[in-house]
């Protein structure tokens, strides 16, 4: 008997997934794809910067009915942290005390990740498992935010699966207000020195 060969890409492209694939004529691009070089299953060194670039992520569960709920995440920088090579988290501090996802995963571990960049027009999907680590104050302190005062609830980890990199169709382009800020202030920094400048050359006439 012949064993169904198993790829990555089979969290996502289920038996039903590669019939509408097949019926709209794009399952013999994924085919080659899966027998070619496949999703990637491990962080990479460009996955860990990307991660570690972000501000904020879209976090996604399902409870043991399939009720799907969707959460932003954020934090300045470095809010995501990689472990290793299978494993990247963030600390998790009270909120609204919903614990829609805590709750979640206590029935269905199973987790989507979205993470943008709006500015650059890329977006990464990321399957994987997502589990919830309390009472490890050596994991708290690794994961924390430098400077953030709160206390850290418990961490959030997610075991990837596999990912995949989206074409950036769509994907409108937005920069944060921080870089704009930043952005503004080297403006206005410059136009001061070349005004200052033109004053003295005025000056020495």
């Amino acid at each position: 008997m012949n064993t169904p060969i198993v790829h990555p890409s089979d969290v996502a492209f289920t038996a039903s997934v590669k019939a509408q694939q097949t019926r709209m004529g794009s399952r013999r691009a994924y085919s080659h794809m899966e027998d070619s070089q496949g999703w990637p299953t491990t962080i990479t060194p460009e996955l860990e910067q990307f991660i570690t670039a972000r501000n904020s992520m879209y976090l996604a569960t399902a409870n043991a009915a399939g009720q799907p709920y969707i959460q932003p995440r954020g934090g300045p920088p470095r809010f995501l942290r990689v472990l290793d090579e299978h494993t990247f988290g963030f600390a998790d501090f009270a909120g609204n005390k919903q614990y829609i996802t805590l709750g979640n995963i206590q029935e269905n571990s199973k987790a989507h990740v979205f993470l943008m960049d709006y500015a650059h027009r890329r977006r990464i999907k990321i399957w994987g498992e997502l589990s919830a680590v309390e009472g490890d104050a050596t994991l708290n302190a690794r994961m924390k935010p430098e400077g953030y005062k709160a206390r850290v609830e418990r961490v959030m980890l997610i075991k990837i699966t596999a990912w995949d990199v989206n074409c950036p169709q769509h994907i409108p382009m937005k920069i944060d207000a921080d870089d704009v800020t930043a952005a503004l202030a080297t403006r206005d920094a410059r136009i001061a020195e070349l005004e200052a400048e033109l004053a003295r050359l005025r000056a020495s006439e």
